[in-house]
């Protein structure tokens, strides 16, 4: 007896049919009809566990390896407004004194907003000026620092770009210290927000930089007591979560909403940099993307540590030399990384199978590489720990004379 039955229109006629061998069939057919809208729902669902992000471009790393454990656009090359001020900041704390006096030019005072209001002629203690440049990002502060770092904005950006290349951020471009859109011969203001990622990355190593830029309120006068002055600081993730570090606003007409900040949870230290992040009136979108970056890395990264000892290190074979074997020595620090728990650090040696004598100690054998997956995050020198002399005529006589005499 038939399960069920159901009804087919053959060239306008109805017929009711009781299947045979076709029940499979239409069993099949059935299922498939009736499951088929809630499997590709439940696929859209779930393709991606991160929540669309508004920024442009958008980064989240490794404060501690500077991997990037997730990336929008990570290499585009954008205005990124005052966040330039991270670099200003870190440029100056490593190439001056906090309590040099600087004195006004008229250029610095001529800063469009947001402005201090400083005025030419006008000294300030550097460090001043530093709270007021990093806690409401005033131009004009940022301006007079350059000029008093640098003789001038022009050689105080090329200083800026000479730390860019230092910290291998290659896509990255100064031309202000204050972040204002600027284009020259050369290009254009920007940077990537891997890019932007690394430098805040290194600026939260400095304690001066963490100290300045975690101050909630400060307050100031010019050198000759006349004008006073308090900033507040306009990072308004301090004050959502305990676990914020650092951080940076800024906006322009060309880069829109950009922010990048540092932030440590539970030993683990995130960095987000976000540029592009909206318009006016989207002035919220940054702390939107920034709450959803931070929580996606909450979940799903954790500390893994990887280390190697020197005394896995085996010996290269030494051709033509007083001795067949050279030692490798390598000073590879134990490292704790982020990663998700289907990730497992490795570690990859790449060194000389063997080696024509002689061989200096210091001298380059190859290199020993942490990584996850294809992403290397942190590569160091393997070299020969002895010198190996290489075999001549004094060599052979001694070693024929020392059998001779049975030495």
């Amino acid at each position: 007896m038939s399960f069920f039955k159901y009804k087919i229109c053959v060239r306008g006629r109805e017929r009711l049919r009781c299947p045979g061998r076709g029940k499979l069939w239409c069993l099949c057919l059935i299922i498939l009809l009736v499951f088929s809208p809630a499997i590709k729902t439940y696929g859209n669902e779930t393709k991606d566990p991160l929540p669309s992000l508004h920024a442009r471009a958008a980064v989240l790393m490794d404060g501690e390896t500077k991997r990037v454990l997730y990336g929008k656009n990570p290499e585009e090359i954008l205005p990124m407004a005052s966040t330039t001020k991270v670099m200003t900041l870190l440029v100056t704390l490593e190439n001056s004194s906090v309590d040099d006096i600087v004195t006004v030019s008229s250029y610095a005072a001529s800063m469009p907003d947001v402005q201090l209001g400083i005025r030419e002629g006008e000294k300030y203690v550097l460090r001043d000026l530093m709270y007021s440049m990093m806690l409401e990002s005033h131009n004009d502060s940022a301006v007079a620092i350059a000029e008093h770092v640098g003789g001038s904005v022009e050689n105080f950006a090329a200083m800026m770009n000479d730390k860019a290349r230092e910290l291998g951020c290659e896509s990255t471009y100064f031309i202000t210290a204050n972040g204002l859109d600027a284009a020259d011969d050369v290009g254009v203001h920007a940077t990537t927000a891997r890019d932007l990622a690394v430098i805040m990355a290194c600026a939260v190593k400095n304690e001066s930089f963490l100290e300045i830029t975690g101050t909630m309120s400060y307050s100031f006068s010019d050198c000759d007591k006349k004008r006073q002055f308090t900033v507040n600081n306009k990072n308004a993730l301090l004050t959502m979560t305990d676990e914020a570090l650092s951080g940076k606003t800024g906006f322009t007409g060309n880069a829109g909403y950009c922010y990048v900040c540092a932030v440590v949870s539970e030993g683990r230290t995130f960095i987000i940099a976000l540029l592009g992040c909206g318009w006016p009136p989207d002035k919220r979108w940054k702390w939107e993307d920034t709450q959803a970056l931070i929580q996606y890395g909450k979940e799903n990264y954790e500390l893994k540590e990887v280390s190697f000892s020197a005394d896995r290190l085996l010996p290269v074979t030494v051709i033509d030399g007083q001795q067949t074997n050279a030692a490798l020595t390598v000073d590879a620090p134990s490292l704790k990384v982020l990663a998700r728990e289907d990730e497992t650090p490795q570690v990859t040696l790449k060194v000389l199978s063997r080696v024509q004598a002689p061989v200096k100690a210091g001298q380059s054998a190859g290199w020993l590489q942490y990584k996850i997956g294809t992403d290397i995050f942190a590569s160091y020198p393997v070299t020969f720990a002895d010198n190996v002399e290489a075999v001549n005529y004094r060599y052979y006589l001694e070693k024929v004379m020392s059998q001779a005499l049975g030495f």
